[in-house]
Formats: structure tokens, C-alpha cells, sequence
């Protein structure tokens, strides 16, 4: 279906592919990366600022009351590597503390939506004088370059919050933490945030909010095809839903047709059928153990775990194997 496709490396062709594959998929499934482009990224920061979402605001509160163990964790001279930086909002209360000792060599951060991260590292150099700043825009999950570091680096800092870790599958997280530890190389580490398993009713909530903000940012993967893909979605056809999965500890959003209909994309019609779903994202809930043999697998250790008060949310430091504290 899908080979008639052009065979190019451009973010369009890669999303129009990617599209095509997971609507022909049983079940049908649309990669969660593609909610960032611009519109997504908007909408997921204001998710994180609603009173129903708690997984960041609770990890500002660990990074508020713990930074400064982590900035000694981090040590002198690193480069701190944002993977999906968004508005890098989180990350301002670690480079408050960084910037203000003068032991950061420089903050890369990487997403995916390059004008939302032009715009945030523009921000960012004003705020920080004197820190470079060296925005990439790529596909994290996918290998990419860093840009030259200043030559006074130390080591590489991976830096990867809000729980983000939690939407890939078992066998995406070893591929994950096998290409950061390759990174990183033999000095460096990963600093990584990750949600908690908790009461249904909290989980519910958060990724269904009352003002509707996480079901407009569900619906602008169809949005994103209509403009991208030549897509017909009628976006009053289609409903957020979401599923929890106790056994897998894990939330699952899907689109929940509310119709028999026909959607097309780029010429390609997919029938579905009323009650069908397009399943979008996966958010895994990790408990005391953490990463566990999958960061051990990666040559990766766990050398200090923060959490909040409540046990609902994790933020850990794993270095890799052999590399001490600095």
C-alpha cells in the first residue's frame, strides 16, 4: 500500500509513511512523536500546566527541593543534552542552579518541532548570557549528531524529563537506553524522569482533563493529516479516549471513531468502523525499581533516585558502567 511512496529522508515522507504503515496495522496505531509539530507543542505545554496533570509539577517540586544533589551529581564542565527540550521549561530550575555555579558547558537541546525550538533557545540566550546554547532539531529515537561542544566539556549529561520514557514499548526503552549510552560515551550519564503507578481515578484525570486540552491535543494528529497528508478526517467524527491498563501499568490514548466512516490520506481510504479506535500513545508507570535490567543491559547504573513525598513521581541518575560520581 505504502510503496508508491517516495524513498526520502524529509520529515514529510517519513510522517506520510509512518502514517500509512500504522493505519494498515491490527490494531491501527499513529507514532505519539508526530503530536509535536508547532500547534502540538503549544498544546502539550499548556497540559502541563493544568491542575489535573501532576506528573510536572511534581517533578518541578523533586527538581526544586533536590537540584542541588543533582547539580553535583551533573559536575563541572558537563553539556547537558535535552532530549524533546519543548519549551524547556522544567529544565530553567536545573540551568538556574547550573548557570549560577558557572559548571555548565553548554545546554543541546533537541526536539522535534525546529520552530517551537528556535523560539525557546532564542529565550534561553537571553536568560543565560554567556551559556552556549545549541538547539538541534531532530528525532531523538532516531540516531542524530550533537554539534561541537566547547572544548572546556567534561562529559555529556543526557537529560530526559516528564515521564517521556514511559511511551515507548519494552523493546523501544532497551533501544533507547542503548543509543544514550552510546552517547553519552564511558563519562557520562542520563538523568531521567519517570511517573509512578498510582490510584486509577489520578491517572484518569490526568489524561483526560476536564477542559478538554489533552483531547485537542489527541486530535491534532488528525489535524496534522489533514494538513500534511491530504487528509478528509472530520474531526467531529473522531473522540478521545483513554484505557487503562493495570496488568501493564500503563495509560493508553486512542481516537475513538463515533461513526462508520471512510478516512482518506493521501489517497489511501481506511474504513472504520463505529467504536473503532487509532491507538496513539502509551504511558508506562514505573515503580522503586526503575529501569532495572533494561539500564543494566545498556551498561547502564543507577547511582541516586529523588522522588516526591507521595511516591507518585522518579527522577534517577544512571551513569554509565565504571563511571563514578564527579
Amino acid at each position: 500500500m505504502i510503496s508508491d511512496l517516495p524513498a526520502t529522508d524529509s520529515p514529510t515522507s517519513a510522517f506520510a509513511r509512518d502514517v500509512l504503515a500504522g493505519l494498515s496495522a491490527t490494531p491501527r496505531t499513529l507514532p505519539a512523536k508526530y503530536f509535536y509539530d508547532e500547534r502540538g507543542s503549544r498544546l502539550f505545554d499548556a497540559i502541563t500546566r493544568l491542575d489535573a496533570y501532576y506528573p510536572t509539577r511534581t517533578e518541578r517540586q523533586i527538581l526544586l527541593d533536590d537540584g542541588d544533589a543533582m547539580v553535583d551529581a551533573i559536575g563541572k564542565n558537563a553539556a547537558l543534552v535535552e532530549y524533546g527540550s519543548g519549551s524547556s521549561d522544567k529544565t530553567r530550575i536545573l540551568l538556574d542552579a547550573l548557570h549560577a555555579r558557572r559548571t555548565l558547558a553548554a545546554y543541546v537541546p533537541i526536539d522535534i518541532s525546529e520552530t517551537f525550538l528556535l523560539e525557546t533557545a532564542a529565550g534561553l540566550r537571553e536568560a543565560y548570557p554567556g551559556l552556549p546554547v545549541l538547539p538541534v532539531a531532530a528525532d531523538y529515537t532516531k540516531p542524530f549528531d550533537l554539534p561541537d561542544l566547547p572544548e572546556e566539556t567534561s562529559r555529556i549529561v543526557v537529560f530526559f524529563p516528564g515521564s517521556t520514557i514511559g511511551n515507548f514499548s519494552l523493546d523501544e526503552t532497551a533501544t533507547f537506553l542503548a543509543h544514550v549510552a552510546e552517547q553519552i560515551g564511558d563519562d557520562g550519564a542520563l538523568l531521567v524522569g519517570m511517573d509512578q503507578w498510582k490510584d486509577a481515578d489520578v491517572l484518569r484525570l490526568a489524561y483526560d482533563d476536564p477542559e478538554g486540552v489533552t483531547a485537542d491535543f489527541n486530535l491534532n494528529l488528525l489535524r496534522r493529516i489533514n494538513a500534511e497528508l491530504d487528509g478528509d478526517a472530520d474531526l467531529d467524527a473522531w473522540a478521545h479516549a483513554v484505557r487503562l491498563d493495570p496488568d501493564a501499568r500503563r495509560v493508553e490514548m486512542h481516537l475513538r471513531s463515533l461513526r462508520d466512516q471512510t478516512l482518506t490520506v493521501l489517497g489511501h481510504p481506511f474504513a472504520f468502523a463505529a467504536g473503532e479506535t487509532i491507538h496513539t500513545e502509551n504511558s508506562h508507570k514505573y515503580g522503586p525499581d526503575g529501569l532495572g535490567a533494561l539500564a543494566e543491559a545498556a551498561g547502564l547504573v543507577r547511582q541516586q533516585r529523588w522522588t516526591d513525598a507521595r511516591g507518585w513521581f522518579a527522577v534517577e541518575l544512571y551513569a554509565a558502567d565504571g563511571a563514578g560520581s564527579r
